[in-house]
């Protein structure tokens, strides 16, 4: 059996009309990625459970997913110009499907993305790290897309996830600056947006100096 690249539903990838992509079609297209969710949550789970074993205290603090529903990823394409057919979204939109993990300590985040994308069946395919170049507005997070096998009936399916990384103040910091950034409706008062870029530092400096005072206690994390 071998890993099917070229195609991410059993549904023949033809173009189809903006309006049908709220049909059977693009619902039975996302139901792959769901199960490409559901393996790499598996994954996760065993590494946490492990680290959890080992003694020394589990990296990982809490893991979500989602996948984006019909509208978001219809309402996706078109802002980003991609063309209204199955082939062109598989291609260009690489984060149908997600899994936040977030973590103890910053070098925690890259312990754990070492420890995923070194498994043989993960392949890593793109990596922006806004921890060591955060956004202009402060925003912090590994991110990875990660191509994982989804083995159905009759074919293996290699499907994309799109995997971010944080610790607990990098995840406080960028909900609640969702949250502020949907209030305005992205309007966002220029003294408002200084006093959030200079809230990231803020939450990065704590980020630091709990790590230094783990460090400090137990030693450092291995």
């Amino acid at each position: 059996m071998t890993t099917d690249r070229s195609a991410l539903e059993p549904v023949p990838a033809a173009a189809i009309q903006p309006s049908r992509l709220l049909a059977d079609e693009l619902s039975h297209f996302l139901l792959v990625y769901k199960f490409g969710l559901a393996e790499i949550g598996t994954k996760i789970t065993i590494l946490s459970e492990e680290l959890a074993h080992r003694g020394r205290g589990n990296p990982i603090e809490h893991v979500s997913t989602r996948l984006k529903s019909v509208d978001s990823l219809t309402a996706k394409a078109r802002r980003i110009g991609c063309p209204a057919t199955l082939d062109a979204i598989r291609d260009r939109i690489r984060d149908i499907a997600g899994v936040r993990i977030v973590c103890s300590f910053a070098s925690d985040v890259y312990t754990v993305a070492d420890m995923l994308t070194r498994q043989q069946d993960v392949t890593l395919l793109q990596t922006k790290d806004y921890i060591a170049a955060p956004k202009p507005n402060g925003y912090r997070s590994l991110h990875l897309i990660v191509e994982i096998p989804v083995f159905l009936s009759d074919r293996v399916v290699a499907v994309p996830v799109e995997v971010q990384l944080r610790t607990v103040a990098m995840d406080f910091w960028a909900s609640l600056e969702h949250k502020i950034h949907y209030k305005f409706e992205e309007d966002v008062p220029a003294a408002l947006r200084d006093e959030l870029t200079e809230a990231a530092t803020d939450a990065a400096r704590l980020d630091e100096r709990m790590e230094r005072l783990h460090a400090k206690i137990h030693g450092p994390r291995r």
